[in-house]
């Protein structure tokens, strides 16, 4: 009988697994087995992070709104100030609050006085 030549495709499927991961240490880039496992694992930790991201920035621009609020005077607490906002239907997200409380305190504390009165 004679020699059969394999084809390509397993040889692609490998070389695009491999360029995914050239990135990646020792081992996690050269051999085949551990590339693909690397590759699953690296696809749910960024699938998941994704999520984790939002919730992170969420927090941090809750803090930054927090100190800058207590630090002005402009009302006694974070949860108290969105609820003013609430009440007066000035809808700001916290991102862009979160940005004010930053660069222009001024601003934040002139949003304040437009809640309170």
């Amino acid at each position: 009988m004679t020699r059969v030549r394999r084809g390509y495709i397993a040889r692609r499927r490998r070389t695009k697994i491999r360029l995914f991961a050239s990135t990646f240490i020792g081992a996690h880039s050269r051999l085949t087995r551990t590339t693909t496992q690397q590759k699953m694992r690296a696809l749910v930790s960024s699938h998941r992070d994704r999520g984790r991201q939002k919730r992170d920035f969420r927090r941090l621009w809750i803090t930054r709104i927090n100190a800058a609020a207590r630090e002005n005077g402009v009302s006694h607490s974070y949860s108290r100030f969105i609820h003013n906002l609430y009440k007066k239907q000035l809808l700001l997200n916290r991102k862009i609050l979160a940005q004010i409380a930053i660069s222009n305190k001024n601003c934040l504390y002139m949003i304040s006085n437009k809640i309170i009165k």
